[in-house]
């Protein structure tokens, strides 16, 4: 019954947001598309809700996904925004792009006396204890997802199917690293913002979980990934600083992945929410054309 409800008001909302659309802005008028914004309730191996914006038309059009991070406290979850990163999936979406960005199962809590199940399913992006922390595991489960959201969406016909980027920021950039490992054929770049996993522990700034089991895990993605990469952090991430950054992406690149890192200056309060911000698009759009044009 629950479910039910739930789907009927997924489908009441992307009836209500189906019409909204939004021109590019002035100095893009020429070259941009108009994009529509909608919210689709994805009927996936495990149903979940998506932030879609797109192009207006039929298409098909190149498809977009955008993995956002992780709070590991359940109560944030109850209350996590649909949309965590809205100006730069419409960046995305004025380059022609079918941006996709899926709400983690585990987020917003059905019933506040199970804090662990959200609209559709489990939190699964547990880590483990930091004495043993397991850094690959959920990684790889949100890359299966990422999988699933491209076989439904090439199926609809909506994208072309062999032209596929993946976006990650903080644990959804681990996780685009995760599904990098899987070399899957449709996926032609990844690009990931302050990627990683265990960062703040006990909310201390640059206190991470193992730093050194983090690093080997990344190794591990890196002896089979070949997808090209682009690696963005920031100075000031408090999560993912210079230090651990550039030893995750030596391990990466030392095992064969192939990874462009770029380390840009202090933004904010805490870098590691650089995306977030409409303000820094002019920070990274420049590095993230130029990685896709050699890309495409």
């Amino acid at each position: 019954m629950l479910q039910r409800y739930l789907w009927v008001l997924a489908a009441a909302s992307l009836l209500t947001l189906a019409g909204l659309s939004s021109p590019a802005r002035a100095d893009d008028q020429t070259i941009s598309p108009r994009i529509q914004e909608e919210i689709w309730a994805l009927p996936l191996t495990l149903p979940m809700l998506a932030y879609v914006v797109r192009p207006v038309g039929d298409g098909p059009f190149p498809l977009a996904i955008m993995n956002h991070g992780v709070s590991l406290k359940p109560q944030d979850r109850s209350f996590f925004p649909l949309v965590e990163f809205r100006d730069a999936a419409m960046w995305f979406a004025r380059r022609g792009y079918f941006v996709v960005a899926p709400v983690g199962s585990g987020y917003g809590a059905a019933a506040i006396d199970i804090p662990e199940r959200g609209l559709y399913g489990p939190f699964f992006s547990k880590v483990g204890k930091c004495t043993n922390p397991n850094f690959r595991d959920p990684g790889l489960a949100v890359a299966q997802v990422d999988l699933w959201i491209i076989d439904y969406m090439v199926a609809e016909k909506r994208v072309v199917p062999k032209d596929v980027i993946v976006i990650g920021q903080s644990a959804g950039g681990w996780a685009s690293i995760a599904l990098s490992s899987l070399n899957p054929p449709p996926v032609k770049a990844i690009i990931t913002f302050a990627a990683g996993r265990g960062g703040r522990v006990d909310g201390k700034p640059n206190n991470n979980c193992a730093p050194d089991r983090l690093v080997e895990t990344t190794g591990e993605f890196g002896r089979t990934s070949r997808v090209p990469m682009l690696w963005i952090y920031i100075e000031n991430d408090t999560f993912f600083g210079p230090a651990l950054s550039k030893r995750m992406h030596q391990a990466f690149t030392a095992a064969g992945g192939s990874a462009e890192y770029h380390l840009l200056p202090p933004f904010g309060s805490d870098g590691h929410f650089l995306i977030g911000s409409p303000d820094s698009i002019p920070i990274w759009s420049p590095l993230v054309s130029q990685f896709l044009d050699k890309h495409r």
